[in-house]
C-alpha cells in the first residue's frame, strides 16, 4: 500500500479531530475522502504530509514515516490545497521555476519540465502572463502544474474544483484521471462535490467525527446502505393504478410508486422477471426495466441521516 494508516489519533486539547483512523490507499488508485466540515479530513491530510504530529498510531506514506522523515515524504508527494497560493506579480513560468528550485530541481532540468506541465494543463498560451491576471480555474490548473513539476508518486488534492464553472471542472477532472493513467500516479481527492468524486474515484471513504464510517466502491456502499432490499425502475406505456396494485401484490415487493409513466419498486430481492411478466399480463408495454443503484450523494445523505 502506498498509504497505510493504523489507529491514527490527533487531538486539539479536548477535541479528537481524528479518532482511531485506519486507512489504506493502493498504488495507482484514485481515492475519494469525503465528510462534512470538522470530520477530520484536513487533519488527516496534514498528518500524511508531515505538517502535524499525531498523538497515536502508525502512518506510512510512500514507505516513509511523515513525522520522522517529513522531507522524504515531501519529495514523493505533491499537494494542492483548497486555496492555492502563487506570487501574483510573477508569471506562471517564474512561479514554477521558483517551486522547482525549492524542490532541488536545477534550472536546466526544470526548463523542459515547466514547458511540459504547462502544456499538460493547457496554460502554454498564458505562460508568460502575471498570475494575478488569472481566473480561479486558471490558477487551479497552475496548481496541478505545481503538483506535476516534481513528478510525485502521490498527489493530494483538496477541493480542486471548488469555484470553477462546470466545463472547467470537467476538464480538471479529466486531467486528474490522466495523471493516473499516463504517469501511474496515486491520487487522494478530498471534495464535497459528490458527483465529481463518483465520476473518477475507484474507492471512497466517508469520515465522520474523526472516524472512517464507510469505505468501498460506490456500488459496494450502495449495497450496504440499501441493506438487503433491491430498488427497480421501469418505464411503462399504459401504466395505471391497477398495474401498481397488482405489482404491490407480488411476493417480496415492499413499495410501488407510479410517477409520469415510471414505476419505482422496492423489493426484498430482484423481481425483474416477475415485474416484466405482470406488466405484459396487464396489457401495458414495458419500455425499460433496470435495477436502480444509489448515487454517491444518496449514499452520503443516508449515512448522515442515520
Amino acid at each position: 500500500m502506498l498509504v497505510s494508516v493504523r489507529g491514527l489519533v490527533k487531538a486539539y486539547r479536548e477535541v479528537k479531530a481524528v479518532d482511531g483512523l485506519d486507512l489504506e490507499i493502493a498504488e495507482g488508485e484514485i481515492y475519494g475522502l469525503l465528510g462534512p466540515n470538522g470530520s477530520g479530513k484536513t487533519t488527516t491530510i496534514l498528518v500524511l504530509l508531515g505538517l502535524t504530529e499525531p498523538a497515536a498510531g502508525e502512518v506510512q506514506v510512500c514507505g516513509f514515516n511523515p513525522t520522522r522523515e517529513p522531507l522524504k515524504v515531501k519529495r514523493q508527494v505533491g499537494y494542492l490545497p483548497e486555496n492555492v497560493g502563487f506570487y501574483d506579480d510573477l508569471t506562471a513560468v517564474e512561479n514554477l521555476r521558483y517551486i522547482a528550485r525549492l524542490n532541488g530541481i536545477p534550472d536546466k532540468e526544470s526548463k523542459d519540465r515547466i514547458r511540459e506541465v504547462l502544456e499538460q494543463v493547457g496554460l502554454t498560451e498564458v505562460a508568460n502572463r502575471p498570475v494575478g491576471t488569472y481566473s480561479r480555474g486558471m490558477r487551479q490548473r497552475l496548481g496541478i502544474a505545481d503538483v506535476l513539476i516534481k513528478r510525485p508518486r502521490l498527489a493530494i488534492l483538496d477541493e480542486p474544483t471548488t469555484g470553477i464553472d462546470p466545463e472547467g471542472a470537467n476538464q480538471l477532472l479529466d486531467m486528474i484521471v490522466e495523471m493516473r493513467r499516463e504517469q501511474g500516479m496515486t491520487i487522494l481527492l478530498s471534495s464535497h462535490l459528490l458527483h465529481q468524486v463518483q465520476r473518477i474515484c475507484d474507492r471512497v471513504g466517508i469520515m465522520h467525527r474523526g472516524k472512517l464510517v464507510a469505505e468501498g466502491t460506490v456500488d459496494e456502499l450502495g449495497a450496504k446502505t440499501a441493506g438487503e432490499g433491491v430498488e427497480l425502475e421501469a418505464r411503462v406505456e399504459g401504466a395505471g393504478p391497477e398495474l401498481a396494485t397488482a405489482l404491490e401484490a407480488l411476493p417480496g415487493v415492499q413499495e410501488v410508486k407510479l410517477q409520469n409513466g415510471r414505476l419505482f419498486l422496492r423489493a426484498d430481492s430482484d423481481v425483474r422477471a416477475e415485474v416484466a411478466r405482470l406488466v405484459v399480463e396487464q396489457g401495458a408495454r414495458l419500455l425499460e426495466l433496470r435495477r436502480r443503484g444509489l448515487t454517491l450523494e444518496e449514499i452520503y445523505l443516508r449515512y448522515f441521516q442515520g
